[in-house]
């Protein structure tokens, strides 16, 4: 009976630690994709306004996700696919950083210098960049009504990673709080 709480005593800091381990390795690594990814801005699409501002975050829809979706549309009726999948876009980047669809891309196709392969995610039928939604410290709503862009954080992968909203000029709204 005493072995068997003292094994039962190693099983659970095991796990703990490896829970730990796990944790601390996942924030090491989007802090990594923070700090190295590449810049780009994408540019916000309307949104119904009654979902714009919900409480203490703003639904994000962005339009190139619009174009992937016309372009998976047309694709599908091409070939005949039932369902669109998950996969890759290559944008071209302009001098400020913004991203233009250029087309739909696998991951291994070659990019010209101005471009840069951003991963997309299909869920409920709708295009989706890292997420949908961006949060707020409560009663700070009127900061981002202005928002035009979202300026993301993309790694060797294609991953993008939401960092910030900015305005038409791409002006920061809000306040970076770490």
């Amino acid at each position: 009976m005493i072995a068997t709480a003292k094994l039962d005593r190693v099983v659970v800091v095991v796990a703990t630690v490896l829970i730990l381990t796990l944790v601390n390795w996942s924030i090491r690594a989007k802090e990594r994709h923070l700090a190295e990814g590449e810049m780009v801005y994408l540019e916000l699409a309307p949104v119904d306004p009654r979902s714009l501002m919900q409480g203490d975050y703003m639904a994000l829809n962005f339009e190139i996700g619009n174009q992937i979706q016309d372009a998976l549309h047309e694709r599908r009726w091409q070939s005949g696919e039932l369902n669109a999948a998950d996969g890759h876009v290559v944008v071209r980047l302009d001098a400020e950083r913004v991203a233009h669809f250029q087309r739909l891309g696998a991951s291994h196709a070659s990019l010209a210098a101005d471009e840069m392969r951003l991963r997309y995610r299909v869920r409920n039928g709708r295009v989706r960049f890292a997420t949908d939604a961006f949060f707020f410290q409560e009663g700070h709503a009127e900061r981002y009504e202005p928002a035009r862009y979202g300026q993301f954080r993309v790694n060797e992968r294609g991953e993008p990673l939401l960092v910030s909203l900015h305005d038409a000029e791409l002006e920061l709204l809000g306040e970076m709080e770490r």
